[in-house]
C-alpha cells in the first residue's frame, strides 16, 4: 500500500512539472535580445524538466516602455494570442523621472496585460560601469514599478550587484560597459527562470562557462531574495 501511494506521488510530482507549457512574452530593449535571453530561459526551463515554454519577445534597440507603448506593436502581440507571463524591461530607470515613467508604462502594459489574462513581471537589469552608484536606485525603481502592478520581480540586477561585489573574477559586462556577457545574460536567465517556475535547486547547464562559474552564479541568484 505505502508503495502504491509513492507511486501515485512520484506520478503527480511529475505532472506538476510536465504541466501545459508556458507561454511568455518579453517586451524590452537590446538588454533583453542581448545573447537571446528568452531562448536562454526556455532551455533552462526544459532542463529543469519542464515542457518548452512558448517564448516571444518584442524588442527594439534603446527602447523604453514608454517607447514600446507609443509604437504599438506590444500591445497588439499581448492581445493577439494566450500569454501565462508578460516581462518588461527598460533601461537602468535609476533617475526620478525614468522611475516615474517606468512606473507609469508598467501600470498601463499591466491593464493590457491582465486582461488579455496574462501577469506581468518587472525585469530588474543594471546601471553602465560608468554609474555602477546607481544599483540601489535600480532596484528600487524595479521594485516600485513591480509593487504598482502587483507583479513579479526579477531581480537580476541585484544579482549582479552582488556577483560583483563577492565574484570580481566573474565579468558580467561586456567591452561596451552595459550589455551583459554571457555570463551576465546567465545571471539574468537564471533570475527569470527561478521567478517564473519556482524551482527549489537550480542544478542547470552551465551554457559554455566554466562549470566552477556558473555553480557560483547559480547560488548568488538562490541566495537573492525575490
Amino acid at each position: 500500500m505505502i508503495r502504491g501511494i509513492l507511486v501515485i506521488s512520484l506520478v503527480c510530482a511529475a505532472a506538476e512539472v510536465s504541466a501545459e507549457p508556458l507561454r511568455i512574452l518579453f517586451i524590452g530593449n537590446s538588454l533583453t535580445a542581448w545573447n537571446d535571453l528568452p531562448s536562454m530561459v526556455q532551455t533552462l526551463a526544459v532542463a529543469g524538466g519542464h515542457e518548452r515554454p512558448i517564448v516571444r519577445s518584442v524588442t527594439r534597440g534603446g527602447f523604453s516602455l514608454e517607447d514600446h507603448w507609443n509604437e504599438g506593436e506590444a500591445q497588439k502581440v499581448v492581445a493577439g494570442s494566450k500569454w501565462h507571463f508578460v516581462i518588461l524591461q527598460q533601461g537602468p530607470s535609476a533617475l526620478i523621472e525614468t522611475r516615474q515613467l517606468l512606473i507609469a508604462y508598467a501600470r498601463r502594459f499591466a491593464e493590457v496585460i491582465r486582461r488579455a489574462g496574462a501577469s506581468p513581471a518587472l525585469y530588474m537589469v543594471w546601471p553602465s560601469t560608468t554609474r555602477r552608484f546607481d544599483f540601489a536606485d535600480v532596484s528600487t525603481s524595479y521594485t516600485a514599478a513591480a509593487r504598482a502592478v502587483k507583479g513579479e520581480l526579477l531581480p537580476a540586477g541585484d544579482v549582479w550587484r552582488e556577483v560583483l561585489r563577492a565574484h570580481p573574477d566573474i565579468h558580467l559586462y561586456s567591452d561596451d560597459g552595459l550589455h551583459p556577457t554571457l555570463a551576465g545574460s546567465y545571471v539574468a536567465a537564471l533570475v527569470i527562470y527561478r521567478g517564473i517556475y519556482k524551482p527549489s535547486s537550480l542544478a542547470l547547464p552551465a551554457f559554455g562557462l566554466p562549470e566552477a562559474d556558473a555553480r557560483r552564479l547559480q547560488a548568488a541568484v538562490l541566495a537573492i531574495r525575490h
